[in-house]
């Protein structure tokens, strides 16, 4: 008799997407605003050295800088790298050159993009210039790239107060993070399992306990796992927290704060899963409690746990789950 075929490995894309909001202190206030006004400013340090983008402590001597200066808006190509394929959100849709450049009169180099036609129009050592972005808020987006620009270089720096009007104070960073996630063998029978109201584990051979979400290798034993064992559906709440803020994912859920989240042994597994409680007021919610799944329809999984209405689960019967 010939083995049943092992369930597709899944994978599926994911995206991690959040906005990063910072304050800006004096040093990075003025160099922000100075970009709106096309003004690149950079820092002296202890040595001399123009540093840019500047920097608010100094690098060899760690105490706190504040010379500011500004430097030209020409520069030299200290080293580069082309780009083909531009991703979303990158500051050119066509192909591109990410580059270093040496603004003239800094000591340092300005990481960027350079316009250019293709990478033999590229090369360590040629002259840019800035291309400024027509409408500008504050940001280093407000160089919109940098072009390639005939001239000689000049060291000329000159002293700068870093006062503007209406200084830009904070700034909002969007940051996401697109990527493919594959669950691996052991995961993907799981989730396979779900799609038909099942929850299986994996028991490891060695110490024989089951775990769920099975791992695929059992953790204490250092062993692979294959053996599947079907679990639950029932289980004992183990620890619990109630939440009292609407998180991001709950936002467009019917979902009333303040709610619970638990750790649930189900009956047979030796490693508890996370969950919602539902069902029950959340401070009836406790230690003991014993819960099934409701499933939603069309559901992969079970939308939250409910009390079964059985007699509290002894202690002893889940402490080594806590």
């Amino acid at each position: 008799m010939s083995a049943a075929p092992a369930p597709e490995t899944l994978k599926a894309p994911l995206v991690v997407e959040f906005p990063f909001t910072r304050s800006l202190g004096p040093v990075q206030s003025a160099f922000l605003t100075g970009l709106r006004e096309r003004t690149v400013l950079g820092v002296k340090g202890s040595d001399g050295t123009v540093l840019v983008p500047p920097v608010e402590y100094d690098p060899a001597t760690a105490e706190e800088i504040r010379d500011l200066v500004e430097v030209g808006a020409t520069g030299t190509v200290t080293t580069w790298a082309w780009n083909p394929v531009p991703r979303r959100g990158q500051p050119l849709a066509t192909p591109f050159a990410w580059v270093l450049v040496r603004l003239d009169g800094a000591g340092t180099s300005l990481l960027h993009v350079l316009d250019a036609p293709g990478p033999e129009a590229v090369r360590s050592g040629m002259r840019v210039r800035i291309r400024w972005a027509e409408e500008r808020n504050g940001a280093i987006t407000d160089i919109a790239c940098f072009e390639p620009y005939d001239s000689e270089p000049t060291a000329q720096v000159t002293g700068h107060s870093g006062e503007f009007a209406e200084a830009v104070t904070g700034i909002v960073t969007p940051a996401r993070l697109d990527y493919t996630y594959s669950p691996g063998r052991a995961q993907s029978g799981y989730i396979h399992a779900l799609a038909d109201r099942r929850t299986v584990g994996e028991r490891c051979p060695s110490c024989r306990k089951v775990y769920v979400p099975p791992r695929g290798a059992c953790p204490t034993c250092a062993v692979a796992t294959r053996e599947q064992v079907e679990v639950g559906p029932r289980g004992t709440v183990t620890t619990y927290c109630i939440v009292n803020i609407k998180a991001a994912h709950t936002a467009n859920l019917d979902i009333e704060v303040p709610y619970v989240y638990a750790h649930i042994a189900l009956d047979g597994a030796d490693l508890a899963l996370h969950a919602r409680i539902g069902g029950i007021p959340y401070d009836q919610v406790r230690m003991g409690l014993r819960v099934e799944p409701v499933w939603a329809k069309g559901d992969r999984h079970p939308d939250h746990y409910r009390p079964t209405g059985e007699p509290d689960a002894d202690y002893d019967t889940y402490k080594e789950l806590l």
